[in-house]
């Protein structure tokens, strides 16, 4: 008789628990397939919703997460930076699962084609911008320098704290607000909540831009922090 390599009941039995762990396989590999699209979905909407306001056309592409990873449940995306940019390459966190322990990264690249102010002219340092200052382009927004100032509102009334070149876009360091409250001035200070409103006479211990907050001191020589709000007025919040 010729030599039998395999038993025909046991190959049959070889070939059932091949095609078991297979199916197992394959089922684990779809079920983690669907989850990371899933993951990817919603990292694409919240990239999409951060940063559909920039422009005209946005392109996102994001890396796929790691196969190797559990699956996440209740995905939930969010910025690691609060003031991040949604811009050029990021950086998402998403929380997975009902308790939000579990946090993991992915990274993207956003593409965005829009409108963006440059300036029009040498800028001194020291000159408080104006707006026929200013120059529109239009372009990738994701090949500008990192976090640039593209709306002419966050440039127009603000002082160049460097010289700026003509053609150069606009970054939240050269700029600052100005100042409008001077060291030694007399200033009116308002106090006020709920039923009241106190308004006192007082000297700015510093100067102080829009929105900032300074020591003044009083004629009884009380101190207090209050904010700006304007040409000589400062409010103390409760």
């Amino acid at each position: 008789m010729p030599h039998q390599l395999c038993p025909t009941r046991y190959c049959l039995a070889i070939l059932k628990q091949m095609l078991c762990l297979l199916l197992v396989s394959l089922g684990f590999s779809i079920q983690a397939y669907a989850s990371n699209q899933v993951l990817m979905d919603t990292v694409q909407q919240f990239l999409y919703q951060e940063s559909q306001a920039l422009g005209q056309e946005v392109m996102i592409d994001i890396s796929p997460p790691s196969p190797h990873l559990p699956a996440c449940v209740a995905p939930e995306p969010f910025f690691p930076n609060a003031n991040q940019s949604p811009l050029g390459r990021v950086s998402v966190g998403v929380r997975c699962g009902e308790d939000r322990r579990q946090v993991r990264y992915i990274q993207a690249q956003i593409d965005i084609i829009g409108s963006y102010a440059v300036a029009g002219q040498d800028i001194n340092r020291g000159t408080l911008i104006t707006s026929d200052m200013l120059s529109l382009r239009e372009g990738n927004l994701g090949d500008l320098a990192a976090q640039p100032l593209t709306d002419q509102d966050d440039i127009i009334g603000m002082v160049a704290q460097r010289p700026i070149r003509s053609g150069s876009t606009f970054q939240a360091h050269y700029l600052q607000a100005p100042q409008v409250v001077k060291r030694g001035q007399r200033v009116t200070v308002i106090a006020e909540g709920t039923g009241f409103r106190v308004s006192r006479e007082g000297e700015a211990l510093s100067d102080g831009a829009q929105g900032e907050r300074i020591r003044v001191r009083f004629d009884s020589r009380e101190l207090a922090t209050a904010r700006v709000v304007g040409q000589g007025t400062l409010v103390i919040d409760f």
